[in-house]
């Protein structure tokens, strides 16, 4: 049985008056199986070609984030404590950082893990 997902790009945009940015993760949250993971792939020549000063080490640490508020939990600070759903708009609620979310798009999948990973090979990994 299929189930309907959504799910946003991380994106690192180093200059955000340049507009440009790489994709560097994806948030997937799938309501009716109670799942809400990230994966996060930052590939440092393609963030250097953008902004050679960048501090790579704290551009991870942002969005690792992620992952910390979809697992939950106090270690993620208030968010963590919220309900999946919750904690999925808050990470996909637009910002002007140097780590923003893509708009939302949906899909259905019956397996989110497996959805997950072939989104982050397909969209965020170099192209082979």
């Amino acid at each position: 049985m299929s189930h309907l997902f959504e799910y946003a790009l991380l994106r690192v945009v180093p200059r955000v008056e340049r507009g440009e940015f790489i994709n560097a993760g994806v948030v997937l949250h799938c309501p009716s199986l109670s799942f809400l993971d990230a994966r996060v792939h930052l590939n440092p020549e393609r963030l250097l070609a953008l902004d050679a000063s960048l501090d790579q080490h704290a551009v991870l640490a942002h969005l690792e984030v992620a992952s910390a508020v979809c697992a939950g939990g106090r270690r993620a600070g208030a968010v963590g404590l919220m309900p999946p759903g919750k904690r999925f708009g808050w990470l996909v609620a637009p910002r002007s950082t140097v780590v923003q979310p893509s708009p939302v798009h949906t899909g259905f999948t019956e397996d989110p893990e497996h959805a997950l990973e072939h989104l982050l090979r397909v969209m965020v990994r170099p192209l082979s």
